[in-house]
Order: C-alpha cells, then sequence, then structure tokens
C-alpha cells in the first residue's frame, strides 16, 4: 500500500486505483482516490463490515466521471490500522481528522447504511465541513429497527453460508427475479478488481461495527433540523436492514431533503438502480441552486 497524501494522480476506473494510505494521529487510514481534480471532493462511507472492495464501481466510476472521489475504510476495517470503533461518534471523529489529513476544507459525502449514519453526525459535528449530503440505505439515530440489524442478518447470513453465496444476495435485495438478478449483477461487479485488493474485515472488527449499530438505533434522536445544507435521500421500498420508513423519517426531519424510493428493492435499491440513481447524484451534486 502506498502512503500519499491526498492530492494525487487520477485513476480512471475504480478497479484501477492503487491503494493508498494516510497517516491520522497515528494511524494509518486506507483509501482510494480517483476522478478530476479541482472543486469539492466526494467522500464515500461504506456499511457495516464494507472494506474497499464493497463499493460499487459502476457507482464509483459514474461519480468519478465528474467529481474527485475518496473512497474510505474506517478505522480497524480492511487495511485501515487500529481497533474498530464501537460507537458512530468515533468513527465520525475519525472521519473528520482523515478529511481534514488530505487536506480538504470542504467535502460532499455519500454514506450508505452505517455510513448514512456516520455521515449525519459528521455534518452536525462539522456543519462548516459539509456541502452535500447523499444518504442512502440508511437512518436517524434512534431509528425504527436499527438496533435490530443483528438479529435481522444473522439468520440470513447463516442462509448464505448453507447455500454458498455473498449474505449481500439476501441481505441487500428482494427475494423477486429482478431483487435476484440485481444481487447476482451486484456481486460480479465486486470482483471485478482482479490484483491488489483490500483484505477482509477481522470478525472481531465486525462484531465492534455492529455494536456502534445497535447504540445508533437506540440512541436519543439528533435535532436533524439543524442540517442545513442540500440533502438526497434514497432507499429501496422493502429495506429489511435499516427499514424504510427510516429514509421517509429523514427526509421529513430534515429541511428540504429530496426523496427517491426505488420500487421492488431492498436496501441495496442504488446498487440495483445504478443507471438511475448516478445520475440523480450527479444533477445533485452539480446543481449550483442547492450549494
Amino acid at each position: 500500500m502506498t502512503s500519499a497524501p491526498g492530492n494525487v494522480g487520477s485513476a480512471v476506473r475504480y478497479v484501477e486505483a492503487p491503494n493508498l494510505s494516510i497517516n491520522v494521529e497515528g494511524t494509518a487510514f486506507a483509501y482510494r482516490d480517483l476522478g478530476p481534480r479541482g472543486g469539492v471532493p466526494l467522500i464515500l462511507l461504506n456499511h457495516w463490515g464494507a472494506v474497499l472492495d464493497n463499493f460499487d464501481p459502476r457507482i464509483v466510476d459514474g461519480l468519478a466521471s465528474k467529481h474527485r472521489v475518496i473512497a474510505t475504510n474506517y478505522r480497524g476495517i480492511g487495511a485501515s490500522a487500529g481497533a474498530a470503533p464501537v460507537t458512530i461518534d468515533e468513527m465520525a471523529r475519525d472521519a473528520i481528522a482523515l478529511i481534514r489529513a488530505l487536506g480538504f476544507e470542504k467535502v460532499d459525502l455519500l454514506g450508505f447504511s452505517l455510513g448514512g449514519f456516520v455521515a449525519q453526525d459528521i455534518t452536525l459535528k462539522a456543519p462548516d465541513l459539509v456541502r452535500k449530503l447523499i444518504l442512502t440505505g440508511t437512518g436517524p439515530a434512534g431509528g425504527k429497527g436499527i438496533d435490530k440489524v443483528g438479529a435481522v442478518s444473522w439468520p440470513l447470513m447463516i442462509q448464505a453460508l448453507l447455500t454458498l453465496r455473498d449474505p449481500k444476495f439476501y441481505l441487500f435485495f428482494t427475494s423477486t427475479a429482478n431483487g435476484r438478478q440485481a444481487a447476482k449483477a451486484f456481486l460480479k461487479r465486486l470482483k471485478e478488481r482482479k490484483t491488489d485488493r483490500d483484505k477482509g474485515p477481522a470478525p472481531g472488527a465486525f462484531l465492534r461495527q455492529l455494536k456502534a449499530i445497535k447504540a445508533w438505533g437506540r440512541q436519543a434522536p439528533q435535532d436533524l433540523g439543524r442540517i442545513k445544507i442540500p440533502v438526497l435521500i434514497a432507499n429501496g421500498d422493502n429495506d429489511i436492514m435499516v427499514p424504510t420508513v427510516n429514509s421517509t423519517d429523514l427526509a421529513e426531519r430534515i429541511p428540504g431533503a429530496q426523496l427517491v424510493i426505488y420500487e421492488d428493492a431492498g436496501h441495496g435499491g442504488i446498487f440495483q438502480y445504478h443507471a438511475d440513481f448516478v445520475p440523480k447524484a450527479l444533477s445533485f451534486l452539480s446543481d449550483w441552486r442547492r450549494c
């Protein structure tokens, strides 16, 4: 893994982006960096147990066609050093320190699932740092069913083990024909990178992140009315991990938020509908009227 500052040569595609590392307050954080220089960079924050190779290359490449994109690992996950935090608060503080270590004074955020929890907390902690916010497959602190993620997930993880499938096949997509087709296509895309892949999360780190998710689900609601920047929210209409009602709740509580709900889609709705989501996200990020 290459140690590098934030301003490095841009890769053409995510599958070719080099693995980079930056020291943040004594801890090495892994990331990948691609897309055109100039403008406000977009920081990607991913789901429970995700490493750099769990970002959908179609979404990353689509966004990087117009914006500088930084995909990151949390502390203690994949090639990032340290112990995985057990609170969203600590993950958000890590991300803020990482963004500042990369030399950015203003960023856009895209948070999926756990990453959406972290993105909300970053925005509330450092409102001057964030220009625009995209929240996908996620929900607010204290949101309905978020503390039950483990209870929902374990049986489907066992089913995945018994059927020799990736758990995301069952957790991120519906059981309809469309959902199963989308799941296969998504999981195939995640295998496109053949060399220099990130290492998977250690079981202990996976469980520590689950502890953070449960705590977020039991936490007192935050004052989302304090989020005054443009916000785009997207999810599937049948999210079993972070129930879809949480996306509606976010949209109602964040002033002026846009809400997109995809039909016959689950937690991974943006992956199933990446061809629709990417143009919507690009339009949202480039709209000067929403700055």
